[in-house]
C-alpha cells in the first residue's frame, strides 16, 4: 500500500469517526443551545467530512483508473495469444 494510499485511507477514517462522535453528541446535548465552541466543532467536522469525501473520491478514481489499465493490459495479452494460436 502506497504512502498516499494510507493518507487516503487516515483521512476517510478520521471522518468517519468524527462523524460518529458528533452524531453521538449531537444526540445527547439536543436540547442544549449551540455554543461558540460547538458551532466551530461543527464546522472543523464539516471540513474534515469535505476532506474525508474529496479522499474516497480520489481512491475511487484511482482504483478505476487501475482497473481500467488492468483489463487493457488482459485484452492485449488475449489478442497476443489469439494472433499465435492462429
Amino acid at each position: 500500500m502506497s504512502t498516499k494510499t494510507k493518507k487516503l485511507c487516515a483521512a476517510l477514517m478520521a471522518g468517519v469517526f468524527a462523524t460518529a462522535a458528533t452524531a453521538s453528541f449531537a444526540q445527547t446535548s439536543a436540547d442544549t443551545p449551540m455554543t461558540h465552541a460547538d458551532k466551530k466543532a461543527a464546522k472543523k467536522q464539516a471540513e474534515a467530512d469535505k476532506d474525508a469525501a474529496v479522499a474516497q473520491a480520489k481512491a475511487d478514481k484511482k482504483k478505476t483508473e487501475a482497473q481500467s489499465e488492468a483489463n487493457e493490459a488482459a485484452a492485449d495479452a488475449n489478442l497476443k495469444n489469439a494472433k499465435k494460436a492462429q
